[in-house]
C-alpha cells in the first residue's frame, strides 16, 4: 500500500479532540488551525473516515507550494503525479478559495488548476484531447492561503456529520459533530447516567449512545473514496469487520432526552430509530422546569436556545437560572452548557470550573462546565 499526506479538517477549537481521535487510531498527527495533518495508507484513509467523530473531512494532499503567478500555479500543480490518483476517465471537478494571497481570482485559480491535470493526465495516459471524465468522482480543491497552494482531494464525500441516521431535524439543528464533541468533552463513559433536558432532534442523546456502545460514527454511510478503482474493496471490508468486532451492542446505557415540544421529541424518535437505538435512549416530553434526575455522578450535557432574535434573551436567561435552581439538587452532576449568552454563569447562579470557546456554526459560544462533586 502507498503512503499518503492526510488532513482532517475540524470546525476551530475542536482541533485538539480529532488529533485524540486520530492518535487512538494509532497515527502520529500535527495540528494547526482547523486542521490535523497524519499520514497513512489506503486503511488509515478509511479508518479515519469511519471514525473520526468530530472531524469535518478527510482529505489528501496531492501537493503543497508557493505561486505568486498563474504560470506558477500551472507548471507547480502540472508537475504533480496526478496519475497515481486519477485514473484516465476520471470526473474531477476543482473547487477553490483564496485568502490574503496575489493570486485572489478563486474561478482563474480552479481554471488553471484544471488545465493543468488535464494535460498531466494526458501526458501519462499518452492521449490528446478532452477527457471524458465518464469514472468515478474525484473532487479537488485548491486552497491558497497567503500565497501558499495546497491542492487535496475529498475522500469523504458527503461531510462527516452526515451519520445516515437524521431523518428529520427542527429549527437550528446541532451538527452531529459538534454533539459528539460535546459528548467527549465530558469525559462521560458508560457507566454514568445521561441527560439532554433540550433534546432537539435527539442529536446529543444518539451520538453518546454510539460512543457508549463503541459504534463507528461512519458505519450506516458510504463514502466516496470507496468508488475510486486504488481504494481496494478488501481495504474497506477489513475496516467495516473492525466496526462490528469492537462494537458493544449489548452494553445497557441510561441515556434521556426531553423536550418541551411533544412534535420534536417524536422526530428524536424517530432519528433514534433510525440509528438503532429505539430502546435504548428514552425521549420524552418535558419542560425544563419539571427536570427530575436519577443516579449519581450523572452527566447533563445542552444546547439550550440562545436568544439570538430579538426578544428571545430574556426567556434564554430564564431558562439558565431555572436549570440552575434545579441542578443545586444533584451536586454529584456535571453539566455542560452551550451557550452564546455571555452573561450565562450569573444567570445559572453558579461560577463554570472551566469554558472553552467554540462556533456552533457561525455562532460563537463557550461551553460552560460545571463539574460535580462525586459522591
Amino acid at each position: 500500500m502507498s503512503e499518503y499526506k492526510l488532513v482532517a479538517t475540524a470546525a476551530m477549537g475542536l482541533e485538539s479532540i480529532v488529533a485524540s481521535e486520530i492518535k487512538d487510531l494509532g497515527y502520529d498527527c500535527q495540528t494547526e488551525n482547523g486542521k490535523v495533518y497524519f499520514t497513512g495508507d489506503e486503511e488509515a484513509i478509511a479508518r479515519a473516515n469511519m471514525w473520526l467523530r468530530v472531524g469535518d473531512r478527510v482529505r489528501i494532499i496531492v501537493g503543497e507550494f508557493k505561486a505568486f503567478t498563474f504560470d506558477e500555479l500551472f507548471e507547480r500543480t502540472k508537475a504533480l503525479p496526478w496519475e497515481e490518483f486519477l485514473p484516465v476517465d476520471a470526473a474531477f471537478p476543482v473547487s477553490g478559495k483564496s485568502v490574503k494571497s496575489k493570486l485572489f481570482s478563486v474561478p482563474d485559480c480552479q481554471a488553471i488548476v484544471k488545465k493543468a491535470i488535464v494535460e498531466r493526465l494526458n501526458s501519462a495516459y499518452k492521449r490528446t484531447g478532452f477527457l471524458s471524465e465518464s469514472g468515478p468522482l474525484f473532487k479537488l480543491e485548491v486552497s491558497i492561503v497567503k500565497d501558499q497552494v495546497i491542492l487535496t482531494i475529498d475522500s469523504s464525500g458527503q461531510g462527516l456529520h452526515k451519520r445516515g441516521y437524521r431523518m428529520a431535524q427542527g429549527d437550528a439543528p446541532l451538527k452531529e459533530t459538534m454533539a459528539a464533541a460535546l459528548v467527549k468533552l465530558s469525559k462521560w463513559n458508560p457507566n454514568r447516567p445521561f441527560v439532554d433536558p433540550f433534546c432537539g432532534s435527539g442529536t446529543i442523546a444518539i451520538e453518546a449512545a454510539m460512543i457508549g456502545q463503541n459504534l463507528a460514527p461512519g458505519y450506516n454511510r458510504s463514502f466516496l473514496s470507496e468508488e475510486w478503482p486504488w481504494m481496494k474493496a478488501d481495504v474497506w471490508d477489513r475496516v467495516r469487520e473492525e466496526v462490528e468486532d469492537v462494537a458493544k451492542y449489548d452494553l445497557e446505557l441510561d441515556i434521556r432526552g426531553f423536550d418541551v415540544d411533544h412534535n420534536i421529541v417524536s422526530v428524536a424518535q424517530r432519528n433514534a430509530m433510525e440509528a438503532g437505538f429505539t430502546d435504548l435512549i428514552s425521549f420524552e416530553q418535558r419542560d425544563v422546569r419539571d427536570l427530575r434526575l436519577e443516579g449519581q455522578n450523572g452527566v447533563l450535557i445542552a444546547n439550550p436556545p440562545y436568544g439570538e432574535r430579538l426578544g428571545e434573551v430574556e426567556e434564554a436567561e430564564d431558562i439558565a437560572e431555572v436549570l440552575g435552581e434545579i441542578m443545586k439538587q444533584y451536586p454529584s452532576w456535571s453539566v455542560y452548557i452551550l451557550s452564546s449568552l455571555e452573561n450565562y454563569e450569573t444567570m445559572y447562579g453558579k461560577r463554570a470550573t472551566k469554558k472553552r470557546k467554540l462556533f456552533n456554526g457561525f455562532i460563537r459560544t463557550d461551553l460552560y462546565q460545571f463539574w460535580g462533586q462525586r459522591s
